[in-house]
């Protein structure tokens, strides 16, 4: 008995890029590109932006930039190191939930869940905020303290998105967007 072999319907390329997009949570087409039903889709990039989070401390001076590893357990900077004294008040960048403050291999450690799959970690810091305190963007949820990896006077600000890191500067619309030149003549 031979079974028949029916052939599944093609669907444009574009439309299964953005099925897989919406499965993954965000989006795979350049920015402007059009899915489903004509449907203009933002890009993961201009989401974030849009998202208007706020330095978590101020001034705000970048001494380390994030640097993307090559794959998950790669070498890499997973977060920007941000000038700060000592005592420096920290602040939520967004609106969320602390979902862990405490101390982890002699640093202080917050965590806070902010939905969609974005949580940020500040380190090292002091705080008096215990998990499931909501916090809202721009309230006081700390203070910078020393030890970590991030030298005395720095305070490192790293985001994950569905568990992957991405650069903070993407929330803070801070990226300047890649521009291609013409290379040679």
């Amino acid at each position: 008995m031979e079974l028949s072999r029916t052939r599944a319907p093609r669907l444009p390329a574009i439309t299964l890029v953005a099925a897989l997009a919406v499965a993954c949570g965000a989006s795979a087409l350049p920015e402007g590109a059009h899915g489903a039903a004509g449907v203009t889709v933002p890009s993961t990039r201009t989401m974030l932006a849009e998202r208007d989070w706020a330095r978590p401390v101020v001034p705000f001076r970048v001494v380390r930039a994030f640097i993307a590893p090559a794959h998950e357990y790669g070498p890499g900077h997973r977060g920007i190191d941000v000038e700060a004294p000592a005592g420096a008040d920290v602040s939520a960048p967004a609106s969320g939930i602390v979902a862990f403050s405490g101390m982890v291999a002699g640093r202080g450690i917050l965590t806070i869940d902010h939905g969609d799959g974005l949580v940020s970690t500040f380190e090292p810091v002091q705080s008096v905020l215990s998990p499931g305190t909501p916090v809202g963007k721009g309230e006081h949820i700390g203070a910078v303290t020393s030890g970590g990896h991030a030298p005395l006077g720095q305070l490192h600000f790293g985001v994950r998105l569905n568990d992957s890191y991405i650069n903070p500067m993407l929330l803070l619309g801070e990226v300047p967007r890649a521009i291609l030149l013409p290379c040679c003549e």
